[in-house]
């Protein structure tokens, strides 16, 4: 999770993927790899994309080509975050798994990122590992002053000491080492250490299936794909939120500019449109199952007089029909005759549930009607935002603003009412819901993560009784998963299915001459522990789950500079990989491909479709934004 510590903000100016100028030494200058890459992995294709970052001298000064905040007042927190690619912050370490030890070298710079990047922080020793060297059993003296002789029962009770302690030194090396391939940073609160019925006491499945039941996504005889079609940014002369992306069964959907659009799947040409009377400024992630949503937009378009109009509007579309069902907005006790303003909104059921720092407020999705809205509160607390999905859960924040108190809470979509309540710990003044059916919360406790991704722990937490299950304390340096500060409902790159947490590994060298890689893999909900899954991205490819398909996780590849991407399904019982596409490896088609980056960029496939949206843009610079799209799509041959 290697990005810079930044303010509460959502993306950079500059736009997304714009090019940066290469570092000295050239376009595909090698990256020496550490005298012991990544444990003895073993040989896979090439993975881990050529130009992966790799983290800089501390006093590196920033990139030219860094991005640069959006404008203040836009409707959102301000601040800064990179992109996907930035250089990572800590002193090169070698393969994950292994005892933390420097490398010899100085790290060179990967073509096409930033630098600039804060000092790093010191690597960390995995849970399990020896900090001083194992003590020898020392034998009694003998025949010396005040000692006795040892006699042969004793020798045999120490025998057997000296071999258990030999076992349970070779079990810690192997969870932690190339054996297990795990991190061992998970600490649970919970006092269970047996698997559950069908799985090893390490949370690994034995049965051969899922929890989740089987995906619909099926390994296609031919999984290499042409592009379908592209969208043109659209031109704008500020920076502007383009959130939100959905797939119907007709149709791809997108927010433009000031208006939301569908394309036909296979030929990108426009279905229909929304005009709205300002732009979006929150959409939902959600839809139900006859494909209605949710989003929040600006009450009017931008001008002289206010360049940053209010984000008050929260409105249910019908993405099948193409129409913007109804729209409204609230006023509270607090604010008087103003509108209250949103910073996000989500979907459970028939409830539009729209949070910010004025309070929250909920819907009915077909009729407008309201739920609930914000209150007086007279014990300081206020919804801070929703997470939607299966179920309902909000972050209530309470305190103050030095000393905040955040509370997680499974609600009753229908009337808002707490069904339980879990207290996050001392330190915690942000926290996202990662899911809401299980309950996982993520927050950056104490401001520990050490790298902008908002995460040091996951919290599982039992929606029924607000009881913790497990909290699941997640290494920044070793661990690749992004929550955007200030956001509720933001967390990406990761999954929650079959009672697990799948998050990436950091990028890290492999085993070739040079080129980056990493893997998923994943903890168990109940007991925290990290399980025996793991799928390695291979030589030059790094990658990131997308999505949960029934039981398998649904995962992008990232490219090396000289090929294209690829989605892949993992089996959930075998994390066994399919490729189900691979993008075509020229030039062209590659810069327009790799220049949606996964932090600040939407990724919906389905059924031989892979689309790549942006979620902000910003005015074109020149030719370095050439390749800059607002979608790009991807469709398989046959």
């Amino acid at each position: 999770m290697t990005q810079p510590p930044q303010p509460p903000n959502d993306p950079p100016q500059g736009g997304f993927g714009a090019p940066q100028d290469p570092p000295p030494g050239g376009f595909g200058a090698p990256t020496p790899p550490p005298a012991d890459p990544f444990g003895k992995q073993q040989a896979t294709p090439p993975a881990g994309g050529f130009g992966a970052p790799t983290p800089p001298p501390a006093d590196t000064p920033p990139s030219a080509g860094a991005p640069q905040q959006p404008g203040p007042g836009y409707g959102y927190p301000q601040g800064q975050q990179p992109g996907y690619g930035y250089p990572q912050n800590q002193p090169t370490q070698p393969g994950y798994g292994y005892p933390q030890a420097p490398v010899p070298g100085q790290p060179q710079q990967g073509y096409g990122f930033p630098q600039g990047m804060p000092p790093g922080q010191p690597p960390q020793q995995g849970y399990g590992y020896q900090t001083t060297p194992m003590q020898q059993p020392q034998t009694p003296p003998q025949n010396g002053s005040g000692g006795k002789k040892f006699s042969t029962q004793m020798q045999i009770i120490v025998a057997a000491s000296v071999a258990v302690v030999l076992i349970v030194a070779g079990g810690i090396w192997f969870a932690s080492g190339d054996g297990g391939g795990k991190k061992e940073e998970a600490s649970s609160s919970s006092g269970s250490t047996g698997g559950k019925d069908g799985e090893n006491e390490d949370g690994g499945n034995k049965g051969g299936s899922t929890n989740d039941g089987p995906g619909t996504e099926k390994a296609p005889a031919d999984p290499k794909s042409k592009v379908a079609f592209q969208v043109p940014l659209p031109k704008v002369t500020d920076v502007v939120k383009v959130d939100g992306s959905w797939l119907t069964d007709k149709a791809y959907v997108k927010t433009g500019l000031n208006e939301i659009v569908a394309y036909d799947p296979a030929k990108g040409t426009k279905l229909w449109s929304i005009p709205l009377a300002g732009q979006v400024c929150a959409a939902s992630r959600h839809m139900s199952k006859d494909f209605k949503t949710a989003i929040a937009f600006e009450q009017s378009k931008p001008t002289k007089a206010v360049k940053f109009p209010p984000c008050n509007q929260v409105g249910a579309l019908d993405l099948s029909t193409g129409k913007l069902i109804w729209s409204k907005s609230v006023t509270a006790a607090t604010s008087g005759d103003a509108a209250v303003r949103f910073d996000e909104v989500t979907l459970s059921g028939t409830t539009v549930a729209a949070g910010g720092p004025e309070g929250g407020a909920a819907f009915d999705l077909n009729t407008g009607a309201e739920r609930w809205k914000p209150k007086a509160a007279t014990d300081g607390c206020y919804d801070k935002g929703y997470g939607g999905g299966e179920a309902l859960a909000v972050v209530r924040r309470c305190g103050t603003y030095d000393d905040p108190q955040l509370v997680i809470q499974a609600l009753n979509p229908t009337t808002g009412a707490p069904l339980s309540s879990f207290k996050m710990p001392p330190g915690v003044d942000d926290a996202s819901i990662v899911s809401t059916k299980p309950l996982v919360a993520a927050a950056d406790v104490g401001d520990t993560a050490g790298d902008g991704s908002g995460i040091s722990d996951f919290f599982s937490i039992d929606a029924s009784t607000g009881k913790l299950l497990t909290r699941i304390a997640v290494d920044g340096e070793k661990y690749a998963a992004r929550c955007a500060s200030g956001k509720v409902e933001s967390c990406s790159q990761l999954a929650v299915g079959n009672n697990r947490i799948y998050v990436p590994t950091e990028d890290h060298e492999g085993t070739g001459e040079y080129g980056d890689t990493n893997e998923i893999v994943s903890f168990d909900l109940t007991t925290g522990k990290p399980t025996s899954d793991r799928a390695d991205a291979g030589e030059r490819y790094t990658m990131f789950p997308i999505r949960m398909d029934g039981g398998n996780i649904i995962a992008y590849r990232e490219p090396p500079y000289d090929k294209g991407g690829q989605v892949v399904s993992i089996d959930g019982a075998t994390f066994k990989q399919t490729v189900l596409m691979e993008n075509p490896s020229d030039e062209s088609v590659r810069d327009v491909e790799t220049s949606f980056t996964k932090d600040y960029s939407e990724f919906r496939y389905r059924d031989g479709h892979l689309y790549l949206a942006s979620m902000m843009v910003s005015k074109m610079r020149g030719s370095l934004d050439e390749g800059r799209r607002l979608v790009a799509s991807f469709s398989r041959q046959q």
